[in-house]
């Protein structure tokens, strides 16, 4: 039997650095999932203005991830991740003297640029590990996106201890440079983990001719595009909902994003054992069950009875919504590394290409939903119509799913049928499926 191969001598500290840098970034990332609130109040911004400033991040953090996962390519993770994390480091410090919209709007976008860490740490990890271990490497490290719930336990105490949410960028500067510099001096690089000639930006363009990849990209818009855009949102809608102080709502909010970035290796285990296909397709049903349950507004009728009129009230309470939250966040966590292992069955060769694209469109989904939740809020003045929207993209899904792979499905009920042996016409991780 073929012994594993040893993991080199610095791999597991470029991974512990790398997934704390990570982690920091993501928590910059999302760093007006907190300060927008005050910020809000203080320019008088409606829903949907408010939205797109949650969201700005999120759209600059989404279109650096392909070129980013180029230059990662061509001159290695460690030099690209250090130069990206220090060119943030002025607009998060700007954050805190801006006065205008226009001005939170344009350092938003520099400041979305942590975002593209994604891209470049994954790749910079994984060619740290062999191959049997690269599944489990990136799961660590894709647990960074814990850097939400962080910004919702440390963005509130230090308002509250300063009397303003001007300190929050300030620290978060420093924060971000001394992590920077530790990176840089615990992490190491090899000149053989670069690729010569990678794939180019059109190279990995060209892999959207697939329509595989565009109902990939679907997925990963509603398990990761959702899960940005309902943590850039809980806080608000805590507040908003049920009158809690920001404090208490964000250590609210944060019980939907800690498992939605923690257990994101988890997930790769699941889909490892039960196959993309099945593991996809039951996080699409549980995301539907909880999204139906949290799109019921908060309810009052009156019903006539024979004693009189009685009135009732329909809803959830805030442990209610906090626990379907919670669900919703494993089972997000789950579906981001299925939807990852979809890609890397069905395009072995491919996969830094598609998963490039596949990651943007995630990302596109995580910037384009906070600006529709505050447009549907300004319209219809239910905050529970976010999650309607979520129930409408996860229909999608489920139905797009059923649809795809029925044909493989039947053709191999007919080979059953007619005494045919069993075929995998479909990498393992559909195949498994296609067996139950």
């Amino acid at each position: 039997m073929k012994s594993a191969e040893p993991v080199p001598q610095g791999a597991i500290r470029v991974l512990a650095a790398s997934t704390l840098a990570f982690t920091i970034c993501f928590a910059v990332w999302m760093v007006f999932a907190v300060i927008g609130i005050p910020i809000k109040d203080r320019l008088g911004l409606n829903e949907t203005e408010f939205g797109l400033l949650a969201a700005m991040p999120v759209l600059t953090g989404s279109l650096v991830r392909v070129p980013l996962g180029i230059w990662t390519d061509r001159y290695g993770g460690r030099i690209v991740l250090f130069l990206l994390m220090l060119s943030t480091v002025p607009a998060i410090w700007l954050l805190s003297h801006a006065t205008a919209y226009w001005q939170f709007l344009v350092l938003a976008l520099f400041v979305g640029l942590a975002g593209g860490s994604f891209s470049v740490g994954t790749p910079y990890v994984a060619r740290w590990f062999p191959k049997e271990r690269q599944g489990l490497a990136m799961g660590v490290f894709g647990a960074g996106n814990s850097g939400s719930a962080l910004t919702k336990f440390v963005a509130p105490a230090l308002i509250a201890a300063a009397g303003s949410w001007v300190i929050v960028p300030k620290v978060y500067a420093v924060a971000m440079l001394i992590t920077a510099l530790a990176f840089w001096f615990l992490s190491d690089s090899r000149p053989e983990h670069r690729v010569k000639g990678g794939a180019s930006l059109r190279e990995q363009l060209h892999v959207l001719r697939d329509p595989r990849v565009w109902r990939y990209c679907q997925y990963y818009s509603v398990v990761f595009g959702g899960y940005v855009a309902l943590a850039l949102w809980m806080t608000k809608y805590y507040i908003g909902e049920y009158g809690f102080d920001m404090k208490l709502a964000a250590v609210l909010a944060a019980c939907f994003s800690l498992p939605g970035g923690v257990l994101r290796a988890v997930g790769g285990w699941v889909s490892d054992r039960y196959g993309a296909y099945r593991t996809t397709w039951w996080v699409m049903w549980v995301c539907w069950v909880a999204f139906f349950l949290l799109s019921y507004p908060q309810t009052q009728f009156t019903v006539q009875t024979v004693a009189g009129a009685r009135s009732f009230h329909l809803g959830l309470n805030a442990w209610l919504f906090t626990l379907l939250l919670f669900v919703v966040g494993i089972a997000m966590a789950i579906g981001k590394a299925s939807v990852f292992k979809f890609i890397s069955d069905e395009f072995p060769h491919n996969i830094g290409a598609v998963s490039g694209v596949v990651g943007l469109a995630g990302g596109l989904g995580g910037f384009i939903l906070p600006i529709l939740f505050g447009a549907l809020l300004d319209l219809t003045g239910v905050r529970s119509s976010a999650f309607m929207l979520l129930y409408g993209t996860v229909c999608v899904s489920l139905v797009w799913m059923h649809y795809s792979f029925r044909p493989e499905r039947l053709s191999q009920d007919r080979r059953v049928l007619a005494g045919q042996p069993f075929e995998r016409t479909r990498p393992a991780g559909c195949a498994i499926a296609q067996e139950s």
